[in-house]
């Protein structure tokens, strides 16, 4: 699965591609792990402090706004300095942001600690995205992106899950230390991991060779290039869908099923859980698509999301009780299927030497468009009317991202194209 280059030399070898790839796993989960925690102690802390749902919103839009405000420079970082550095940085600051939320004593200062944690997180999706691109071919890129993106939901659901039965237990103060702790560890492994050699730019986009490339001539490509521009977008709406559900299920189930907050942090993890199904299958096939078409991860993407919004429409408005709770578990799987064709897409036509500056724009769109508003929409929403009209709602945001996905197969072939000619500049690091 190693991408070579002409001479048929490993970029990165073998054991350390995967090495890089378990550890890249691990951070990733962690990393949703520290993000979820809060989710599933709003109730003590609306207890304890008098919070409403729209600041409790907000403590998870906090990470989101810093993602959005540092993970460009960040990723001009990592794709012109060092990829495994970057990371391990960014891991060891969220990781100790993480813990400082356990000695915070209001609104105020939680709220700018978990903003700590969002600059910590700020370009570790395009760091690890574009490390896994880099060392693995491009047909088995979606699959690759999949299972590594495969530690979100199990993040999502520890969090959830962990967050809820510490705070029964020891109190919610210990819910954010005790799961940051591993995740340090983790980022400190990260130094030994072997990385690839900074793509050059000389001779590229136009220029001859000696001739640099300004920034001017990188914003013209990318708004150029209808593909990303479009990706992005649906991508946002895709991923207001996934924030809102990750957030709110927790606080749906206990309010609509009267089960205490241990209990429906269970019940909104195990959904989340099922999820992990989602990110690889969904690579998967995605790949398998493109065998018979070089539009099959636009069409199948578009597909995933069409079938979200079915899904979660009769959810929420129609049914009850277990086949509910089925119901949201199948949607949980196929909310997050489009996540690993759409990466691939991305990569696929981005520079080879950009890909982490190229994958940070859409972290800055999806995050300011989708995962930053979703908690305080929906938690405006509800303390207007209440949670399950909120989350009714989500399905119009499923049909958007749908038909923006299907009008970038117009332009994914040619874009993709352009890159293939770039790609062979890539070599081993050292």
């Amino acid at each position: 699965m190693i991408q070579e280059s002409p001479e048929k030399k490993p970029i990165i070898s073998r054991g350390r591609a995967y090495y890089a790839y378990i550890l890249l796993f691990l951070l990733y989960m962690f990393d949703y792990i520290d993000r979820q925690v809060v989710v599933s102690i709003f109730p003590f802390l609306k207890s304890d402090w008098g919070l409403t749902d729209m600041q409790c919103g907000m403590l998870v839009s906090a990470v989101y706004w810093s993602i959005i405000i540092f993970t460009f420079p960040v990723s001009i970082l990592i794709d012109r300095w060092s990829r495994k550095n970057s990371i391990a940085i960014m891991a060891i600051f969220w990781s100790i942001a993480s813990i400082s939320c356990a000695f915070t004593r209001n609104f105020t200062q939680l709220f700018a600690a978990r903003t700590a944690i969002g600059i910590g997180e700020a370009g570790y999706a395009p760091g690890g995205a574009t490390l896994i691109s880099t060392t693995f071919p491009k047909a088995r890129r979606a699959l690759a992106l999949g299972i590594w993106n495969a530690a979100i939901p199990l993040g999502i659901a520890i969090g959830t899950a962990l967050g809820g039965l510490i705070a029964e237990l020891w109190g919610w103060r210990h819910a954010f230390g005790i799961v940051a702790i591993p995740g340090l560890i983790i980022a400190i492994m990260f130094f030994w991991v072997k990385d690839y050699k900074t793509v050059s730019l000389d001779g590229t986009m136009g220029n001859t060779a000696g001739q640099k490339v300004g920034a001017g001539q990188v914003l013209k490509d990318i708004l150029g290039n209808k593909t990303l521009l479009l990706i992005y977008f649906g991508f946002a709406c895709s991923v207001f869908v996934t924030t809102a559900l990750s957030t709110w299920l927790p606080s749906y189930f206990q309010r609509t099923y009267n089960v205490p907050a241990g209990q429906a942090g269970l019940m909104g993890g195990m959904v989340m859980l099922t999820a992990i199904i989602g990110a690889p299958l969904g690579g998967f096939l995605a790949d398998l698509w493109m065998k018979r078409t070089q539009k099959g991860r636009p069409y199948f993407i578009a597909l995933t999301s069409i079938l979200t919004a079915a899904i979660l429409f009769i959810a929420f408005t129609v049914l009850q009780g277990t086949v509910q709770y089925i119901t949201l578990i199948v949607a949980g799987v196929m909310a997050v299927a489009f996540v690993s064709g759409a990466m691939a897409i991305i990569q696929d036509v981005s520079h080879p030497g950009l890909r982490a500056t190229y994958f940070s724009l859409n972290v800055v769109i999806q995050n300011l468009l989708g995962s930053s508003l979703a908690p305080i929409v929906v938690g405006f929403i509800s303390d207007r009317f209440n949670l399950g009209i909120a989350l009714a709602f989500l399905p119009i945001f499923s049909l958007i991202a749908a038909a923006v996905f299907f009008s970038t197969s117009f332009f994914y072939v040619r874009a993709a194209k352009k890159v293939e000619t770039i790609e062979a500049q890539v070599r081993p690091a050292g």
